[in-house]
């Protein structure tokens, strides 16, 4: 599995480097969310930074949507898609493989948008390992999600419309727990992040594990 695993992230990856389609077009549409919201929001300090870490995972899950198309974009051309399916490598590999492709592109374009948060918002806090590993966590279930319903959505003729409406009600988890511990960590709300980190973790779990468990009857499925 992780041979295979490795196979199609390296092969997504290298796609997306000579594409740079999340460089040029993902990335700027996130940072050119937070500069509306920044402009909506007004020149209230206090405001901004309450509203930083919710706008920062809104920005990522719609990025996330975007990343998710256009992995399965690349595979809707000759019969791609068909020959995946075909090639005999391992589902769960290639679950594993498409996800990780997925949130290393997301981690890339978390790392531009948390600097706009710092520098748009005036976001600040001290438990940065918490931010960290909350945002690890978030991002493997983010792709996850998307992995599972890209293939779902990936074999149908509305795919474009339908994969939002299929992902974000099951991403909402994720979303949230990143929200509450990100806003814990940085002090704007007062309760403890540990709980919804380890809440994230549950839902990590699932999410991994009903894509490893799910991804071959998906993908012959559709």
């Amino acid at each position: 599995m992780w041979r295979d695993a490795i196979l199609v992230a390296g092969k997504d990856l290298r796609i997306e480097l000579r594409s740079r389609v999340a460089t040029n077009q993902i990335a700027p549409l996130g940072v050119l969310i937070l500069v509306l919201f920044a402009f909506a929001l007004g020149p209230d300090r206090p405001a901004l930074q309450k509203a930083s870490a919710g706008l920062f995972w809104v920005a990522i899950l719609f990025s996330s949507v975007l990343a998710v198309q256009r992995a399965y974009a690349i595979e809707s051309g000759d019969a791609a898609r068909e020959y995946l399916r075909i090639s005999g490598l391992d589902p769960a590999g290639i679950f594993v493989g498409k996800a990780a492709a997925i949130a290393i592109q997301l981690l890339g374009i978390e790392a531009v948008l948390g600097a706009g948060i710092a520098i748009l918002y005036g976001a600040k806090g001290g438990a940065w390992l918490i931010v960290v590993v909350t945002s690890l966590l978030a991002t493997v279930g983010l792709a996850s999600v998307g992995t599972i319903y890209g293939v779902i959505a990936g074999g149908l003729r509305v795919k474009e419309t339908l994969l939002p409406l299929l992902m974000l009600p099951v991403a909402a988890p994720v979303l949230l727990c990143g929200v509450e511990a990100w806003n814990a960590t940085l002090g704007v709300h007062l309760n403890n992040a540990l709980p919804w980190v380890r809440l994230l973790i549950l839902f990590v779990i699932v999410y991994v594990a009903l894509g490893i468990v799910a991804y071959g009857p998906l993908l012959e499925g559709t």
